[in-house]
């Protein structure tokens, strides 16, 4: 299993793990599965600023996680969203894990302090798997998307990734990082 940075030649597969979680449940709140074109352009839009990995076996990607923008105001800079999605065929084998454990090395260096996770609820997999990550349930949004003919509430869960700094400076961003020649986490 290879963890890396998600390339453009990626965007197929990685939609192919997204598509299902949009038309076959609410965990995704999307209701249209994005073209190849749109999401390779939200991967670029997010890797501007934050890791996108993918979790390679054999040559065939069975999972991905990537770094998101928690809000737009200032103060909310060092905050980060993450989201990891696995195959069907990849779960259960750790992967969700080896890519959330990358990640987080990562936003750890690119200077972020907390990390969120919405879930819709319920999912008591997904819940499970992040506290078992060390997030810990911080509250819900009730009610709060409408899929498939029904109010869907959302979990919020928090992990801190470091000890908050009384003084931070701003994050940096991931093609800066790279660009920088830091030591940074492999896999």
């Amino acid at each position: 299993m290879t963890i890396r940075f998600a390339t453009p030649a990626d965007t197929a597969a990685v939609l192919d793990i997204y598509a299902p979680y949009i038309t076959q449940s609410a965990i995704s709140f999307e209701y249209d599965v994005p073209s190849v074109a749109e999401f390779a352009e939200r991967i670029r839009l997010i890797q501007q600023q934050f890791p996108f990995l993918v979790a390679e076996h054999d040559g065939r990607l069975l999972g991905y996680a990537y770094g998101s923008r928690h809000a737009e105001r200032i103060a909310y800079q060092w905050s980060v969203n993450t989201s990891v999605y696995v195959h069907p065929d990849g779960q259960r084998q750790g992967i969700a894990r080896r890519l959330y454990t990358t990640l987080f090395a990562y936003l750890r260096r690119q200077g972020y302090y907390t990390a969120f996770a919405g879930i819709t609820l319920p999912n008591l997999k997904s819940e499970s798997f992040h506290q078992t990550m060390g997030f810990q349930r911080i509250g819900t949004y009730a009610n709060t998307g409408y899929k498939f003919g029904e109010w869907h509430s959302v979990a919020w869960l928090q992990l801190v990734l470091q000890p908050y700094s009384s003084s931070p400076v701003p994050p940096i961003p991931i093609t800066q990082l790279i660009a920088s020649g830091i030591d940074l986490p492999t896999e």
